[in-house]
């Protein structure tokens, strides 16, 4: 199937993973201002890095228990929100959803990147040097290895790769991480991590990156607002008080420790992100926060509510993403849950503040909303 053949309409039990993903990209680059050509281009490249699984029709289960997105779609995509400035649009995707394991798993992830850095002209060197850390023969953990494509004009992307310190067993998480810092002369660097309750992800930017970034990722639990002010790292980073009116905004006052018998039987923990460029200083360069709104909302009018809001406090136009909801799906806000999954607020040294929106592609499923408690009910019951 060609780029062009993803503006066809739909024909009943027809529909593809590989279809509905580029369907959605396509529209979404129009919003972040991409040239049709480009977006055509990555809409194909998608598709290709999918691999078998973007033909898998999708009246068929997941192709893998990929756990990108709510519903198993091994695609997420984002939008990256500065003042005066166009969104930018990333892609987040599984190359390796559908195999047998995570063996197997990481050796096709790592084939499709390197595949799509030969086509690019962009070096792995990165990754290579990592690859025995976080590729072991049998790997450990839900994930092995992802890629996400920051889509710019010109049509050649912006390339990273996620990859799972647990990969060699939860306990030497903590080992991997420190030894994968090291290895990229980032020596000082594991020393100046907030404590948190597990290490998620190893990211690495690969390519035309002005200063290519080897970020940690953190999952913080029961955090009060004033204890996830305290997490930052970063010279020079956010405010805590920046930072608790961005939890207020997005949970809606509810930041998950303080909530007691009215908090939901499951919530997802926050998200830090801590960047290294620099590395004499050992001290991170960028520091990240997110948190999962659609744990915090009823549905997603309310999450979008939320994320309009802060938009708004960081002076961006709120258009952009009430138009990319539209563009991935055709259901009101309101008749679901998950479609916003996460909001974000990103400091980087040398740019302003940005906000981080996160949308489902919701290939599979739709969460229903949470139903209001009955009037007069206790709290909790």
């Amino acid at each position: 199937m060609t780029a062009s053949g993803y503006d066809a309409g739909r024909k009943p039990g027809t529909e593809t993973l590989g279809g509905h993903a580029a369907r959605q990209l396509l529209r979404l680059g129009e919003i972040a201002g991409l040239a049709r050509a480009d977006s055509k281009v990555y809409a194909r490249t998608l598709v290709e890095a999918l691999g078998p699984v973007a033909e898998r029709p999708l009246h068929l289960p997941p192709p893998s228990d990929s756990f990108i997105s709510d519903d198993h779609t091994p695609v997420e995509f984002s939008l990256s929100f500065e003042p005066d400035a166009a969104p930018t649009l990333r892609v987040l995707l599984e190359p390796g959803a559908g195999d047998t394991g995570p063996a197997e798993n990481g050796r096709t992830g790592l084939r499709v990147l390197r595949e799509l850095a030969g086509r690019w002209g962009i070096s792995t060197g990165r990754l290579d040097e990592l690859e025995d850390l976080f590729l072991p023969p049998s790997p450990e953990g839900p994930l092995a290895l992802w890629c996400a494509l920051e889509l710019r004009p010109g049509s050649v992307p912006r390339v990273k790769a996620y990859l799972n310190p647990a990969a060699n067993g939860v306990k030497n998480a903590a080992k991997t991480v420190r030894k994968a810092l090291k290895r990229l002369g980032h020596r000082q660097a594991f020393k100046a991590l907030p404590d948190g309750d597990r290490l998620l992800f190893f990211a690495l930017d690969l390519g035309d990156w002005d200063e290519p970034r080897a970020k940690v990722y953190l999952a913080h639990h029961d955090l009060p607002a004033a204890e996830v002010a305290a997490l930052s790292r970063m010279d020079g980073g956010p405010a805590p008080a920046e930072i608790e009116e961005f939890l207020r905004l997005a949970t809606g006052a509810d930041t998950g420790a303080d909530d007691g018998p009215r908090r939901r039987p499951v919530r997802r923990p926050f998200q830090t992100c801590h960047a290294f460029t620099k590395t004499g200083s050992g001290l991170p360069s960028g520091f990240t926060l997110y948190v999962p709104v659609r744990d915090h909302a009823p549905h997603d009018g309310e999450a979008l509510a939320r994320a309009t809001d802060l938009l708004k406090r960081y002076a961006i136009d709120p258009a952009p993403l009430h138009q990319a909801l539209t563009a991935v799906t055709e259901r009101r806000p309101e008749d679901g849950v998950g479609l916003v999954a996460y909001l974000g607020l990103a400091h980087q040294q040398g740019r302003p503040p940005r906000i981080m929106t996160y949308i489902s592609s919701e290939a599979y499923q739709v969460r229903p909303p949470v139903a209001p408690r009955p009037a007069g009910a206790a709290a909790g019951r």
